[in-house]
């Protein structure tokens, strides 16, 4: 197990971001899984000063994409251009080609640019003028969005909102973290300071063992009717898909693996369904009308099916 690694990872990040500790937890274990996180909260409340620590605390590439209306799909992807001297086309890798990828308020930006992330987040590779280019590993994209503020945004179409592994948010911190936050950063930014505690070796190897956690017949059993309860809740137009309970089957195993486990129980499943699961739904208007929210329907789907032994 390397337990031991992921406290390091989240006790380095933690001299950065105080009093957030689940919100790295689920961080790390999507970068177990070898998924891709969206941070949905308002400004200010560290969401790319989360994907810049754990960058830090990794010996892993980072490249930050700040995404704008005018922003263009190659600049993220790369491009080819003519090299006079040897007569052919060279290709020049776009902000994509890192490890970790911090994609920041990708809602700023067109839909055509919105959906070039999709093939390198779903296949691990970029694709321009026919010829097909690998990603490093491993490779995580973290994006970053602000829910309150519409104007000039354009919100994430279901079929990428599907390509999340999982959604976080960070939140305000409490009184006493908030003064704490004050002192520690009196002087200057501490980001700089971070020195790594782990490399890309040893998350690979991590990323290996989680898939090896053993998975019990009825703990499938329990995800896929979790899953199917939110398709046929009466306030949904749109449920939990096929990848969505995948998701959900690979987050509890890294969870499990996170508790020095090698099995899963019932209670890691109950853990990630919410993260994993809550930005998937679409629910109908009159349900949004009357305050229910994809939470409330996750919560009932959970209470409904009955827990296995």
């Amino acid at each position: 197990m390397a337990s031991a690694m992921l406290q390091d990872i989240i006790t380095n990040v933690e001299r950065i971001i105080i009093g957030k500790r689940e919100s790295i937890e689920l961080a790390m274990c999507s970068f177990l899984c070898k998924g891709h996180v969206l941070i949905e909260d308002v400004p200010g409340v560290g969401k790319t000063s989360l994907v810049y620590a754990i960058a830090k605390s990794l010996d892993c590439s980072f490249r930050r994409i700040q995404f704008t209306p005018d922003i263009l799909p190659s600049d993220i992807t790369g491009f080819s251009i003519y090299n006079q001297k040897t007569g052919e086309f060279e290709y020049r890798p776009g902000a994509i080609m890192a490890q970790i990828v911090l994609a920041d308020e990708i809602n700023r930006t067109s839909p055509k640019t919105q959906s070039s992330l999709l093939e390198v987040m779903e296949e691990n590779q970029v694709t321009v003028d026919g010829k097909t280019y690998a990603v490093m590993q491993p490779f995580i994209v973290f994006a970053t969005q602000n829910p309150v503020e519409y104007l000039g945004t354009y919100p994430l179409p279901e079929a990428q909102l599907d390509r999340f592994f999982m959604r976080i948010s960070l939140g305000y911190p409490e009184a006493a973290e908030e003064s704490r936050m004050l002192s520690r950063f009196k002087e200057s930014s501490l980001i700089k300071g971070l020195e790594s505690v782990a490399n890309a070796a040893q998350l690979e190897r991590a990323q290996a063992e989680v898939c090896k956690i053993h998975v019990d017949d009825k703990i499938n059993d329990y995800i896929v009717s979790i899953s199917r309860m939110t398709r046929n809740s009466f306030h949904v137009v749109l449920g939990a898909s096929p990848r969505a309970s995948l998701c959900l089957y690979r987050a509890a195993q890294a969870w499990a693996y996170y508790n020095d486990r090698d099995y899963v129980i019932p209670d890691d499943v109950i853990k990630m369904a919410m993260p994993v699961l809550e930005h998937r739904l679409v629910l109908k208007q009159e349900a949004k009308l009357k305050k229910i929210t994809a939470e409330t329907v996750i919560s009932d789907a959970l209470k409904s099916v009955k827990t296995p032994i």
